[in-house]
């Protein structure tokens, strides 16, 4: 049975162990779930006491601070493979001591920044780094790259992604589902397109377009991070491609004058606009998971168009409840993890997500998790 470390008990740090803990998802593996807050492990210990014997005695929990580098290498050494479900900030620091421990890395960053240095460490590893395991970015790099694949040549490849509520109530049409400093960071950063063939950055919140899905309309607009490093792995491949946010219709009008007028944009105002939203903006377990993805491009002599759309919303996975946005991130970073195990990823160096096939990740018995 293999052993995987899971740094942070947050989000997702204990949907993942969850999952991967449970035989009844397939062979389980052992973990080692650590935060520096040993409220969030008590979270995880009670869980345990819900379980049954055999998987609860496959998870142990460790009071671990991640910015003590070598308490954090000594912890992850002999694993497997170690898991970042700390926030962007502080995820660097897992990949430095997955370095130095010689284990395989994960993680489901969204920053552009962390995602860069975290390939600069791959270069000097033997063991697999594999960021941005999440679902964008993450799965839509994988189902795009896949699309890319069954054209001749392609003009036209757009992803768009959204995490909302099901049933919006304020002027924001938002709720809280996940993590809120990483919903403002998307905002605030810019991101990546190609046009015209050329790799460009883009503004975030900006060329907002309206679109309907399954009959609801929704707006889309910039932001980073989507697109992993699939603008990277497909320029001078592809005429145009672009990745934007999903949201119900007034979302961005209202975010630019926060963003913009009110000033919140600047990093030393971040904080305040998060407590707001936290305080202000009730949490929701009724969300719903939209993923499109379309592709238009010449096939066999004609210039065709294919569209590949997903909603996943809760669901009880062994007895438990989980949202649509904690099932899609946790079932990507352990389809990765499982993929990566039975030998069907490269197991050294800097592995991208566009390098996964849609058709293995949706066999994978998490992967299924997306489609049913």
């Amino acid at each position: 049975m293999k052993k995987v470390a899971i740094i942070g008990a947050g989000n997702i740090g204990p949907t993942v162990t969850a999952f991967l803990a449970n035989p009844e998802a397939g062979a389980p593996y052992e973990i080692l779930i650590t935060d520096i807050n040993p409220q969030k492990l008590d979270t995880i210990e009670a869980w345990k006491s819900e379980v049954s014997a055999d998987i609860a005695a496959r998870v142990v929990t460790k009071v671990l601070d991640a910015g003590d580098h070598s308490a954090l290498t000594a912890a992850i050494t002999g694993s497997f493979a170690v898991i970042s479900a700390l926030p962007y900030k502080y995820t660097l620091a897992v990949a430095q001591a997955a370095l130095a421990a010689n284990v395989h890395y994960l993680d489901p960053t969204e920053d552009v920044a962390t995602t860069k240095t975290v390939q600069q460490l791959a270069a000097k590893a033997n063991r697999a780094f594999i960021p941005q395991c999440g679902l964008a970015p993450g799965f839509i790099a994988i189902v795009g790259h896949d699309l890319f694949k069954r054209f001749d040549t392609v003009a036209d490849l757009r992803m768009r992604v959204g995490a909302l509520p099901e049933f919006p109530a304020n002027a924001l049409g938002y709720n809280l589902t996940w993590s809120t400093d990483g919903v403002i960071h998307e905002y605030c950063v810019p991101g990546d397109a190609i046009t015209d063939g050329k790799l460009q950055p883009t503004t975030s919140l900006e060329e907002c377009e309206s679109l309907a899905i399954d009959g609801v309309t929704y707006e889309a607009f910039n932001t980073s991070g989507g697109l992993g490093t699939l603008c990277e792995t497909l320029a001078g491949q592809v005429r145009n491609m672009n990745y934007r946010t999903l949201r119900y219709p007034g979302h961005a009008a209202i975010m630019k004058v926060l963003l913009n007028d009110l000033r919140f944009r600047e990093e030393r105002y971040q904080d305040e606009l998060i407590e707001i939203f936290n305080r202000a903006l009730p949490r929701t377990e009724q969300d719903v998971v939209v993923i499109f993805v379309t592709a238009s491009g010449e096939r066999n002599g004609r210039f065709e168009q294919e569209t590949y759309v997903n909603k996943v919303r809760p669901k009880r996975i062994s007895g438990k409840q989980y949202t649509g946005i904690q099932i899609t991130t946790a079932a990507g970073i352990c389809a990765v993890l499982d993929l990566l195990s039975d030998g069907k990823l490269r197991d050294q160096g800097f592995v991208k997500q566009e390098d996964i096939k849609l058709s293995d990740f949706l066999d994978n018995r998490f992967g299924r998790y997306y489609v049913g």
